[in-house]
Protein backbone atom coordinates (compact mmCIF):
# COMPACT_ATOMS: atom_id res chain seq x y z
CA UNK A 1 0.00 0.00 0.00
CA UNK A 2 2.80 2.42 0.85
CA UNK A 3 5.32 2.12 -1.97
CA UNK A 4 7.95 4.52 -3.31
CA UNK A 5 5.29 6.50 -5.19
CA UNK A 6 3.14 6.90 -2.06
CA UNK A 7 6.16 7.93 -0.02
CA UNK A 8 7.01 10.48 -2.71
CA UNK A 9 3.56 12.05 -2.34
CA UNK A 10 4.05 12.61 1.39
CA UNK A 11 5.07 16.07 2.57
CA UNK A 12 8.84 16.48 2.87
CA UNK A 13 9.87 15.76 6.43
CA UNK A 14 6.72 13.72 7.16
CA UNK A 15 6.77 11.02 9.81
CA UNK A 16 5.51 7.54 8.95
CA UNK A 17 4.21 5.31 11.74
CA UNK A 18 3.38 1.66 11.07
CA UNK A 19 1.93 -0.51 13.81
CA UNK A 20 -0.32 -2.50 11.46
CA UNK A 21 1.56 -4.94 9.22
CA UNK A 22 5.11 -4.77 7.93
CA UNK A 23 4.11 -5.76 4.43
CA UNK A 24 1.98 -2.63 4.05
CA UNK A 25 5.09 -0.49 3.62
CA UNK A 26 7.81 -1.09 1.04
CA UNK A 27 10.69 -1.26 3.51
CA UNK A 28 13.41 -0.70 0.89
CA UNK A 29 11.64 2.43 -0.39
CA UNK A 30 11.09 3.60 3.18
CA UNK A 31 14.77 3.17 4.00
CA UNK A 32 15.71 5.20 0.92
CA UNK A 33 13.23 7.98 1.76
CA UNK A 34 14.55 8.18 5.31
CA UNK A 35 18.22 8.03 4.31
CA UNK A 36 17.84 10.83 1.77
CA UNK A 37 15.86 13.05 4.14
CA UNK A 38 12.69 12.84 2.02
CA UNK A 39 10.92 11.61 5.15
CA UNK A 40 11.75 13.09 8.52
CA UNK A 41 11.35 9.94 10.59
CA UNK A 42 9.62 6.62 11.02
CA UNK A 43 8.19 4.81 14.00
CA UNK A 44 7.88 1.08 13.35
CA UNK A 45 6.45 -1.76 15.39
CA UNK A 46 6.30 -4.19 12.45
CA UNK A 47 8.66 -5.12 9.64
CA UNK A 48 8.52 -6.70 6.19
CA UNK A 49 10.27 -9.79 7.52
CA UNK A 50 9.89 -10.90 11.11
CA UNK A 51 11.96 -11.50 13.00
CA UNK A 52 13.71 -8.51 11.51
CA UNK A 53 17.29 -8.88 10.32
CA UNK A 54 19.54 -6.91 12.71
CA UNK A 55 21.78 -6.04 9.72
CA UNK A 56 18.91 -4.28 7.90
CA UNK A 57 20.10 -0.76 6.90
CA UNK A 58 16.89 0.64 8.36
CA UNK A 59 18.23 0.01 11.87
CA UNK A 60 21.32 2.15 11.25
CA UNK A 61 19.28 5.29 10.61
CA UNK A 62 19.08 7.81 13.44
CA UNK A 63 15.61 8.97 12.38
CA UNK A 64 13.97 5.58 13.00
CA UNK A 65 12.38 4.41 16.24
CA UNK A 66 11.50 0.72 16.50
CA UNK A 67 9.59 -1.34 19.04
CA UNK A 68 9.37 -5.15 19.23
CA UNK A 69 5.88 -5.65 17.73
CA UNK A 70 4.00 -4.78 20.91
CA UNK A 71 2.08 -1.64 19.94
CA UNK A 72 -1.29 -3.32 20.52
CA UNK A 73 -0.42 -4.34 24.07
CA UNK A 74 -1.87 -2.01 26.68
CA UNK A 75 -3.42 -2.81 30.03
CA UNK A 76 -6.85 -2.29 28.47
CA UNK A 77 -6.33 -4.47 25.40
CA UNK A 78 -4.73 -7.22 27.45
CA UNK A 79 -7.61 -7.26 29.94
CA UNK A 80 -10.18 -7.14 27.11
CA UNK A 81 -8.50 -10.10 25.35
CA UNK A 82 -8.84 -12.18 28.51
CA UNK A 83 -12.47 -11.09 29.00
CA UNK A 84 -13.37 -12.18 25.47
CA UNK A 85 -11.49 -15.48 25.86
CA UNK A 86 -13.26 -16.23 29.15
CA UNK A 87 -16.65 -15.32 27.67
CA UNK A 88 -16.00 -17.57 24.67
CA UNK A 89 -15.10 -20.46 27.01
CA UNK A 90 -18.40 -19.91 28.85
CA UNK A 91 -20.32 -19.75 25.56
CA UNK A 92 -18.63 -22.88 24.22
CA UNK A 93 -19.59 -24.81 27.37
CA UNK A 94 -23.19 -23.52 27.08
CA UNK A 95 -23.44 -24.40 23.37
CA UNK A 96 -23.83 -20.75 22.37
CA UNK A 97 -22.32 -18.89 19.43
CA UNK A 98 -18.81 -17.54 20.03
CA UNK A 99 -17.96 -13.84 19.99
CA UNK A 100 -15.98 -12.50 17.04
CA UNK A 101 -15.97 -15.81 15.18
CA UNK A 102 -14.27 -15.63 11.79
CA UNK A 103 -15.32 -18.20 9.20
Amino acid sequence: MIDAAALGRMKPGAVLVNTARGGLVDQVALTEALATGRLGAAGLDVFADEPADPADPLFRLSNVVVTPHVAWLTAGTFARSFEVAAENCRRLAAGQDLLHRVC
